[in-house]
């Protein structure tokens, strides 16, 4: 039998092998025309990246699927009962055998998401596994598709900046802002009042923003990284 080193290389204790790294966002979603439609998984698997390459815990890459709000309609996702039942758990069991993970982290780029957190205690009680939601950048970033995110996307390089003065063009782009999603904007206050604010103020690309929100998502993660293991492994580290 091989003995793996497991304190070899920049890790933060030993313990952080037990700690993976999971993405969520969402592959199938416009973003207007100057973000991918995979924007939000884009952003999320390098949130997850850099919290894993400054902390150690383990890379588990992002699940390839996205749940979403039945009222809101820019793309395609599955329902969150099935997202967590026929893709995250699958995912979640594999990792857990392969790797002897005992907690993981979720680091969540897409706002759809969030309902799947109701059924997360029930599916940690079945794994035996202790699983977080951060979902840090879809708190900060404002509306879809908006200044938030363009800037992210600057920074990261997935940003066509040739196509700003398009990706305002509301009747074609219904999505940026969720400006002409009305569903949307009638069943939630804070898609609406994201969408008066892209009304109001327009979008801009500043990449010193960007930077600070990405910064702000990473560190966010990491101190969730911390936090597991002063919690479990009472702060013990190399």
């Amino acid at each position: 039998m091989i003995q793996l080193r497991y304190s070899s290389g920049k890790i933060i204790t030993e313990n952080v092998h037990k700690v993976g790294l999971l993405a969520l966002g969402s592959h199938l979603e416009n973003h207007g025309a100057a973000l991918p439609i995979d924007t939000d998984s884009k952003i999320a698997a390098h949130l997850a990246l850099q919290a894993s390459l400054r902390t150690g815990a383990k890379f588990l890459g992002i699940l390839y699927a996205a749940a979403e709000y039945s009222y809101v309609k820019h793309g395609k996702h599955v329902a969150a009962p099935i997202l967590v039942e026929k893709r995250l758990k699958p995912t979640l069991e594999a990792a857990k055998k392969c790797l002897d993970l005992k907690t993981i982290v979720l680091v969540n780029g897409h706002g759809g998401n969030v309902p799947i957190k109701e059924y997360l205690p029930a599916l940690e009680e079945e794994l035996s596994l202790k699983i977080l939601f951060n979902n840090k950048i879809v708190e900060i970033e404002g509306p879809h598709a908006g200044t938030g995110e363009l800037s992210i996307g600057a920074v990261l390089g997935i940003l066509d900046d040739t196509k700003l003065e398009e990706h305002c063009k509301f009747k074609e782009y219904p999505e940026v802002g969720m400006v002409g999603l009305d569903e949307a904007r009638e069943k939630s206050e804070g898609i609406d009042a994201g969408a008066r604010e892209i009304l109001k103020n327009g979008v801009c690309v500043d990449e010193e923003l960007g930077s600070y929100l990405l910064e702000e998502a990473i560190e966010d993660v990491v101190g969730n990284v911390i936090k597991i293991l002063d919690e479990d492994y009472k702060g013990k580290s190399n």
